[in-house]
């Protein structure tokens, strides 16, 4: 027999997947997983018996409930369902999917609202960090229709602003985890970097590209995608995150310079496939990297004053605008908040089925 999930199917930023409540998924994080995996149809690369979309960007999960911290309005776990793979990842956190929690959360009657624009902290249970969203909400309800467009997306949608405080080392420990502003793997120069997102910068001219490659180019290119995960398996333990085998930090990010009047260039592997733009928090931290004097990025863009600073952010399909407070100078600087705008689109509510027994068996 088949069982019924409650679920939402939403576009967040450049992302997609279901949004469920947490009561409504087991508690067991074992049969959580087998459901999930029977919801989206992996493993499988077409996903075709379920209803994910054969991408690691539309394959995703939230899981939303009430909060468990007194300072946040709700609890947001974010899960990646693999594609390819009997695998469920709660590694790392999803800035896209993180715009649709916040439409979600008052919809679902998480958070009251509270006026023309209503503010939801979520508490991002995968790092412990807190993000607030504020949601468009006038006339008493969520507002997803308006003039906002966000590179990666077709046409436009209502505009979520979205902050991030304090989320330095957020998985790792520290901003730069290594301690340093650069490391030596394999001859390559790189730097470590965490502001909300593990984020490995490697220069793409160190690995005989432009970097301004398209993305299914990259993925063709056995030789690169074999360097560059090798060094990404040394990295993960010197990042504090263990054996990132199966996990899917750190980010891998090739960076060169602006070619559009950005201030700087990004390819991200994340960490298999090619990202079609850039990821939300991943963003934030190769921004970030910008800021910091003597990282891979500080050679090929000049970190700002400190301050408040506006980063444009070149990806495959446009640009990412990263706004960020700093304090503090040279090895001292400190980002105490990050914030930049998304869109969000619920697409679809009612039930996914999946098969009994993948919740009850053991």
């Amino acid at each position: 027999m088949l069982r019924a999930i409650s679920a939402t199917l939403m576009r967040g930023g450049t992302s997609k997947g279901l949004y469920f409540n947490v009561r409504d998924l087991p508690a067991d994080q074992g049969a959580r997983d087998r459901v999930l995996l029977a919801a989206m149809g992996s493993p499988d690369v077409r996903q075709i018996d379920g209803v994910g979309g054969a991408h690691p960007l539309t394959s995703k999960v939230a899981v939303v409930g009430p909060a468990t911290r007194p300072e946040a309005d709700v609890d947001y776990l974010f899960l990646q369902v693999v594609v390819d793979k009997a695998e469920v990842s709660d590694s790392q956190n999803c800035g896209n999917i993180l715009a649709g929690v916040g439409p979600w959360a008052i919809e679902n009657g998480l958070v009251p609202i509270a006026g023309p624009t209503t503010p939801v902290r979520i508490h991002m249970v995968n790092t412990g960090s807190i993000a607030v969203a504020n949601v468009p909400t006038p006339n008493g309800a969520v507002e997803y229709e308006g003039d906002v467009r966000i590179d990666g997306v077709p046409g436009t949608a209502a505009g979520i602003s979205i902050e991030f405080l304090d989320v330095a080392g957020s998985s790792c420990g520290a901003l730069l985890p290594t301690g340093h502003p650069t490391d030596r793997i394999d001859g390559i120069e790189l730097t470590c970097i965490d502001n909300g997102m593990p984020v490995v910068l490697l220069a793409a001219e160190d690995f005989g590209i432009s970097g301004a490659e398209p993305p299914e180019a990259l993925e063709a290119n056995a030789a690169l995608k074999a360097r560059v995960e090798k060094i990404r398996l040394q990295a993960g333990p010197r990042m504090n995150l263990g054996d990132v085998a199966r996990k899917t930090v750190p980010k891998m990010s090739l960076i060169s310079p602006g070619r559009q009047g950005g201030d700087l260039n990004t390819r991200t592997f994340i960490p298999h496939r090619v990202h079609e733009a850039i990821g939300v928090l991943g963003a934030v931290s190769v921004a970030t990297a910008c800021m910091v004097p003597a990282t891979v990025a500080a050679r090929l863009v000049r970190p700002g004053s400190p301050g408040r600073r506006r980063l444009e952010i070149e990806h495959p399909t446009g640009f990412f605008t990263v706004e960020m407070d700093v304090i503090g100078r040279g090895d001292e600087v400190k980002v105490t908040r990050s914030a930049l705008l998304r869109t969000a689109r619920k697409l679809m509510r009612g039930e996914v089925f999946v098969p009994s027994a993948a919740w009850s068996a053991s």
